[in-house]
């Protein structure tokens, strides 16, 4: 299993975008900022608030498509497709149909 969090501050809607892959499953979840926490880049974000989340396994037909919507509700055109590079590196494909 691989897990990155991207606080992405004000170009992101919550401030802070995290991602998890399993196998060929991926969840994409947008969190709120813990101000509670502090307010820089370098706080301990870890009990941020989950507010939205997509599931979606990399079979699925729509999968990059999906994924990219969802995250350019969320941010902006740059950190989309940093966060789906991080996910093509990260997302196991063998014996899939599916291929990047």
């Amino acid at each position: 299993m691989a897990k990155k969090t991207w606080k992405l501050g004000e170009v992101c809607r919550g401030g802070i975008i995290t991602v998890e892959t399993k196998g060929q499953q991926v969840a994409v979840i947008g969190k709120e900022w813990d101000f509670e926490a502090g307010s820089n880049r370098g706080s301990n974000q870890s009990n941020a608030k989950e507010w939205t989340r997509l599931e979606k396994s990399a079979d699925d037909s729509d999968f990059v498509r999906s994924v990219d919507n969802f995250l350019h509700d969320l941010t902006t055109s740059y950190y989309a497709g940093q966060i789906l590079e991080w996910i093509e590196a990260n997302v196991d494909t063998k014996g899939s149909a599916f291929h990047w």
